[in-house]
């Protein structure tokens, strides 16, 4: 997909600039200098396009208690999307993705504590009939991801 000069700008914007206030979308159309309206319909098109997955905050859920982990099964290919599927719906995982692995559907959950995203977990084998690997973190290097968009002057 081709992006507009003023689609990277956007991009830009929400992944550094996202203001927190009332009127987030108003703000960053005043420093793009459009309409809020043609903020709104080109975000809308980047979602459409699968371009913007989604808009919100990320956090350290460990500096706030929460517990984090990696997880990996092997799911019969037949059922992948099935399985997927169920896992997604849970509201503690973040990404779920097929890999070229024996291990081939890996996800991301987090819970208020160690014990909750276990027993999210051992329900979801007991639900699917998989047996789920976790991998917990030892350290974190990259909690942060900026892609530049290569345009940074706003003041058309």
């Amino acid at each position: 997909m081709m992006l507009t000069s003023l689609d990277r700008k956007i991009l830009d914007l929400l992944q550094n600039e996202f203001p927190i206030s009332v009127h987030p979308f108003h703000e960053l159309a005043d420093i793009l200098g459009i309409d809020e309206a043609v903020l709104l319909q080109r975000i809308q098109h980047l979602k459409d396009t699968g371009v913007i997955r989604r808009i919100g905050g990320v956090m350290d859920t460990r500096s706030i208690g929460y517990y984090s982990v990696l997880c990996a099964c092997e799911v019969e290919e037949e059922r992948l999307d099935q399985v997927a599927a169920h896992i997604s719906e849970e509201p503690g995982v973040t990404h779920n993705y097929q890999r070229n692995h024996r291990l081939n559907l890996w996800f991301t959950i987090t819970a208020p504590s160690q014990r909750e995203a276990e027993d999210t977990l051992r329900r979801l084998e007991n639900d699917l009939g998989v047996i789920i690997h976790t991998m917990p973190a030892e350290k974190v290097y990259k909690i942060r991801l900026s892609l530049p968009m290569g345009e940074d002057d706003y003041a058309d």
